[in-house]
């Protein structure tokens, strides 16, 4: 189920239009706003912090409206729904964008409300990097499952998933060596959502989280969402959801089955993109071998 925020009527005066007239002499624009999204959490925390700002969504595209002139409305409404979409709550967007004072040649029964509009829904619909790693009971099996109720999972398309690796434990107590892969696929879930899923996942693993670097079931880590490459990349400070992965960068056990199945993939680190190989190339990596052959999905 997905929930709505309906932002109706956000109302500003400019410049935007083909002619050259529409250029230097402002008229009215409206935009209308709706946001798809889960709000189960914020409805049963009555937390600000678990909701969309309506606050700053509006200011936003008050600001495009504003802007700079352009000729389209169509490019009003694409650049509203690319900042809603930045938002790792937001699963899709509605912007329908009025421009009822539009030299159009021919009248409208209200100068004020009709008049040309245009209307565009667009969808989250991003690469994602997903680690997945385990060390107890069938490591194997337990990730094989992992991955198949990812490919169940309705709103995720699965690209490729890396051979296994094993790794050597990393702090904690003395515990087995980890199996370790990462999972290559299409999602169109907010971030948050996915996150949501991929907790649900381990939950289901008996994956508990009272020791820091212990041993455990099952692990699976958002590690990134959108391609840096392009710098379409989704980056969050929240406690929440922090993206990309804070540590990723700094962990051989995922990228070297990342690069693996993806030879050119790159990374957002705090140094600004790399490749991942280039990464690889300054970190020991002398823990990390060859796992066993397997058939994930």
């Amino acid at each position: 189920m997905t929930d709505r925020i309906a932002l109706q009527g956000i109302s500003v005066t400019a410049c935007h239009g083909v002619l050259d007239s529409e250029k230097v002499e402002p008229q009215p624009f409206r935009a209308d706003i709706v946001l798809e999204t889960d709000l189960r959490r914020a409805g049963e925390s009555d937390d600000l912090d678990h909701t969309i700002s309506y606050a700053e969504i509006a200011q936003e595209a008050e600001r495009v409206l504003s802007g700079p002139s352009v000729d389209l409305i169509e490019t009003l409404a694409e650049r509203i729904a690319a900042i809603a979409l930045a938002r790792p709550t937001v699963e899709a967007v509605e912007v329908a964008i009025h421009k009822p004072q539009a030299p159009a040649g021919v009248p409208f029964r209200d100068p004020v409300l009709d008049g040309p509009s245009v209307t565009v829904r667009r969808e989250q619909d991003r690469p994602v990097v997903i680690a997945a790693g385990a060390n107890l009971g069938d490591r194997a099996a337990t990730l094989r499952a992992a991955v198949q109720a990812l490919v169940a999972t309705e709103g995720l398309e699965l690209v490729r998933v890396s051979p296994l690796v094993e790794t050597d434990p990393v702090g904690g107590p003395d515990q087995p060596d980890y199996a370790n892969a990462v999972i290559i696929a299409r999602s169109r879930l907010a971030p948050a959502t996915l996150l949501r899923r991929l907790h649900q996942i381990e939950s289901w693993h008996g994956r508990t989280r009272e020791i820091r670097w212990g041993a455990r079931t099952l692990d699976l880590d958002l590690i990134q969402v959108g391609d840096p490459a392009d710098g379409h990349d989704l980056t969050s400070d929240d406690e929440a959801l922090t993206l990309p992965h804070p540590r990723a960068h700094e962990r051989a056990f995922v990228l070297v089955p990342w690069l693996a199945a993806d030879a050119e993939a790159r990374l957002r680190t705090p140094e600004g993109v790399q490749r991942v190989a280039d990464l690889l190339a300054d970190l020991d990596v002398s823990g990390v071998r060859p796992g066993p052959d397997w058939e994930p999905w």
